[in-house]
């Protein structure tokens, strides 16, 4: 299977250069077949048998702050580790994806972050932004969708604010597509879902601690 999977694999159906224009000019891009159907379905098939064994409820904060509040979020997560061939190839295209924006707007980007989220019938996550300027490392979020038909009528869209609050963008979670966007600028919010949704969620981060360590840690 792995060998299929690795023969399947396509390049990103954009150019590197739309992503960071769309960065430089308004700070986001949604875009349709980010991962190929192979790839998606290699992912899909991943998240669905660690639902099925049991993942653990996502929780806000980190470390020892974090904690559990159905008022916020109701998702389950678990941390892509690059264990499987779907995990590593899904990890590489992240990375070369890192390695062209770096070449091309100097953010400096020191490595990428990521983890399977499970939103089950009723589930959601309520407005929030991934980063607070000055006092985070994330600076570059992607969301990756991976359920194979998803019906508008089914909820669970991406609600993207400005930063003035103002709606700009409802994605709807449909398969291979992700969407990128600057961590600190844009708040948004997971509707709540009618039906089970499938998702990535995903971090480029900087450096901004000492030494070799990464602050925060995941």
């Amino acid at each position: 299977m792995a060998n299929n999977l690795q023969d399947s694999v396509q390049q990103p159906s954009f150019s590197y250069r739309e992503l960071v224009d769309a960065l430089v000019d308004r700070g986001y891009l949604v875009v349709d077949d980010f991962l190929s159907p192979e790839l998606t379905k290699a992912l899909r098939d991943e998240i669905t048998e660690l639902n099925r064994m049991g993942i653990e409820r996502a929780g806000i904060g980190r470390g020892g702050a974090l904690q559990v509040n159905d008022d916020i979020r109701s998702d389950k997560t678990q941390w892509i580790e690059g264990e499987t061939s779907a995990q590593q190839q899904f990890l590489s295209q992240c990375d070369d994806l890192r390695s062209e924006i770096n070449r091309h707007l100097f953010m400096g980007l020191h490595d990428y972050e990521a983890h399977f989220a499970v939103y089950e019938p009723g589930s959601f996550y309520q407005k929030h932004l991934d980063a607070f300027k000055g006092r985070s490392n994330r600076v570059l979020t992607n969301v990756i969708y991976l359920n194979e038909h998803w019906e508008s009528e089914w909820g669970g869209e991406l609600a993207v604010y400005d930063e003035a609050d103002q709606l700009i963008e409802r994605v709807l979670p449909k398969g291979g597509r992700a969407i990128f966007f600057l961590s600190e600028r844009f708040p948004h919010e997971v509707l709540k879902t009618t039906k089970q949704r499938l998702s990535i969620a995903g971090w480029y981060r900087i450096n901004s601690s000492t030494g070799s360590y990464i602050d925060p840690a995941r």
